[in-house]
């Protein structure tokens, strides 16, 4: 398998894996995932707000896969997204024990791989694989 086919599967998994919180604009009981069962009517907007915010981040690191030139600005964004919940959950001890645990493997390995594709598309093109 070519580095450029490896690298475009990878960022429709993580796409496909991040768009999962849209759920919760279909069916908010998708929100006792977190543990959320008792939300008050701003939480639980606020919340899915957030799934429809996940979908497009997925829905560009979909597109991401398939046009080179925009993986490093969208790779840049979901580090940022991803890096931030993480800090903002793990950091505070009150909400430490409640982080589930898919979503915080999840989150930490999609941020190294994006570091990753950032650091091979920033090389110069001579020096790079064609990912």
């Amino acid at each position: 398998m070519s580095d450029s086919r490896a690298v475009k599967i990878v960022l429709v998994v993580l796409g496909l894996i991040t768009m999962t919180p849209v759920l919760a604009l279909v069916t908010p009981a998708a929100l006792e995932y977190y543990g959320l069962t008792q939300l008050a009517p701003m939480e639980e907007a606020l919340l899915r707000h957030r799934g429809m915010m996940q979908l497009v981040l997925g829905a560009a690191l979909v597109w991401a896969a398939f046009v080179p030139a925009v993986r490093v600005p969208v790779a840049l964004a979901a580090i940022a997204t991803k890096a931030t919940n993480l800090v903002l959950t793990l950091s505070d001890p009150a909400t430490r024990p409640d982080a589930p645990l898919f979503s915080t493997v999840f989150d930490t390995l999609a941020v190294l791989i994006l570091i990753g594709v950032v650091a091979v598309r920033s090389r110069p093109a001579a020096e790079r694989p064609a990912i």
